[in-house]
């Protein structure tokens, strides 16, 4: 799925006012995060992610992982944070 800039835009806006709603720390990315960061996006269908700076991944390295892995967008990434779209087909939240 991709989006256009204009949605982009949008959605870099809706998460503007999001607080992290988890942390990557020196563990990494590992499969009990994914699952539960996937499971959010399924209702919220936006997230922003806190990477630590004891991580070994930079939020890019950190957010493509997560985003490939789920088959969602990486909408930015500024800093240690990253946000992560991912569109519930059966009950959209954000109209896009």
């Amino acid at each position: 799925m991709e989006i256009t800039t204009k949605q982009r835009a949008a959605l870099k806006s809706i998460a503007q006012k999001l607080q992290p709603a988890f942390q990557i720390g020196k563990g990494g990315v590992n499969d009990a995060q994914v699952s539960q960061i996937d499971d959010y996006l399924r209702v919220h269908e936006i997230v922003k992610i806190n990477i630590l700076d004891n991580s070994m991944l930079t939020a890019r390295e950190a957010a493509e992982d997560i985003a490939e892995r789920i088959d969602a967008i990486v909408v930015q990434t500024i800093g240690a944070k990253a946000v992560l779209f991912k569109r519930n087909e059966k009950e959209p939240v954000i109209k896009l």
